[in-house]
């Protein structure tokens, strides 16, 4: 369900801005992306597990609130995690 520290620092690395940009919003926002993917793949095999698709549900409307975020700050940094990350809106 968790992401590994590898694909972690991946992430960080892909998405963040700066060397040691950790925090930024598009570095967040693809780590609960890869979060959420895992989570929807255990979803498939376990239906009825429904503490951890709460879990699933507020990672979805941090990831929200985070996008919403950007596109109000800056449009250009909005458009580029959405398609690098493939999200849909």
């Amino acid at each position: 369900m968790s992401i590994t520290l590898d694909r972690k620092a991946d992430l960080i690395k892909t998405h963040g801005r700066s060397e040691g940009d950790t925090g930024g919003a598009e570095v967040q926002v693809a780590i609960l992306s890869e979060r959420i993917f895992n989570l929807t793949e255990h979803f498939k095999t376990h239906k009825k597990d429904n503490h951890s698709r709460r879990g699933l549900l507020k990672m979805v409307s941090q990831r929200r609130r985070l996008l919403d975020y950007l596109k109000a700050s800056d449009a250009g940094r909005y458009q580029a995690i959405i398609e690098k990350l493939g999200l849909r809106r």
